[in-house]
């Protein structure tokens, strides 16, 4: 008798986004796993309308429970997710993702490999006409590139595609809720795992195709929120560390300018390079504002 396949649960969070929400709870019907191998935890941050009526047309095809809870942040809402989890791994996407058929397959396949691993797969912009967005998507895989050059010693996944076993995960204690924003929890914990003595695979067959449209004021205010998650981050790893807070190297900052002259694109370099540099005017506008309220802050 052949052993059967890992039980997994998909963590969801959503917030006032019900119909990019049915659309990633369409993608997870077309999973290729067997549907009674996987859960699906639907965790509504204090959405404005009730989700029962997008939820509720997948129950017979998904093993699927949607929990409410009032407004938190998306690191308390996928906690919440983990915590009524039974799969023996947990695997994170958004709301606005759409996983590819295999992603479930791909993960199980390298789970057998590294059970005891963080796995990180690879995401692509689905919405490629939208200059911004693209944009937004190449400046993480400036980062993935940065960060995991060896696929086998990674150290930083986004939390819209990265699964890990159940026990480790709590073992860990959860993403930090110190984080209100969707800005720096995922690498938070990426940092928090590696510190623990854990290991972290970048997995790029295991896909997940990213709808998460953007101008240019969003895609400002959006990375003005990554400084933001970036300086909190900065100040939880020193204060952990017992080590000054300390930032990636002048390098990192040219390469990341010059990234877009590199890869191939339907947008001109020119404008993509532009959107780099506004992005990190924003996110050091973020950084500088979030530890000029902290210092504000009663002590």
């Amino acid at each position: 008798m052949e052993p059967k396949q890992p039980f997994f649960s998909i963590i969801i969070p959503t917030y006032n986004r019900p119909e990019r929400l049915e659309t990633c709870l369409k993608s997870l019907t077309r999973l290729n796993y067997p549907h009674d191998r996987f859960e699906v935890i639907v965790v509504d941050d204090g959405s404005a309308r009730s989700l029962d009526s997008v939820v509720s047309p997948f129950r017979g095809e998904l093993n699927l429970q949607l929990i409410r809870q009032t407004n938190a942040g998306p690191a308390a809402a996928r906690n919440t997710g983990a915590a009524s989890a039974r799969g023996k791994f947990l695997v994170f996407t958004d709301d606005d993702c759409q996983p590819d058929p295999n992603w479930l397959k791909v993960f199980e396949i390298y789970f057998d490999r590294y059970p005891d691993s963080l796995l990180g797969g690879h995401t692509i912009n689905e919405l490629s006409e939208n200059l911004y967005s693209e944009a937004s998507q190449l400046l993480v895989d400036y980062l993935y590139t940065y960060y995991n050059r060896d696929p086998e010693r990674a150290a930083f996944f986004t939390s819209n595609n990265f699964a890990l076993s159940t026990e480790r995960f709590r073992e860990l204690g959860y993403f930090d809720t110190t984080f209100p924003l969707a800005a720096g929890e995922d690498r938070e914990l990426c940092d928090r795992w590696l510190h623990r003595g854990y290991t972290m695979v970048y997995v790029p067959e295991a896909l997940v195709y990213h709808a998460h449209k953007l101008s240019l004021p969003t895609f400002w205010r959006q990375h003005f929120n990554y400084g933001r998650g970036a300086f909190h981050f900065h100040q939880v790893r020193s204060q952990r560390n017992l080590e000054p807070i300390k930032v990636e190297p002048l390098t990192f900052y040219t390469d990341l300018l010059r990234h877009p002259f590199s890869i191939p694109s339907r947008h001109p370099r020119v404008l993509l390079a532009g959107l780099f540099f506004v992005s990190q005017v924003a996110n050091v506008a973020g950084f500088f504002w979030e530890r000029l309220q902290r210092d504000r802050s009663p002590k």
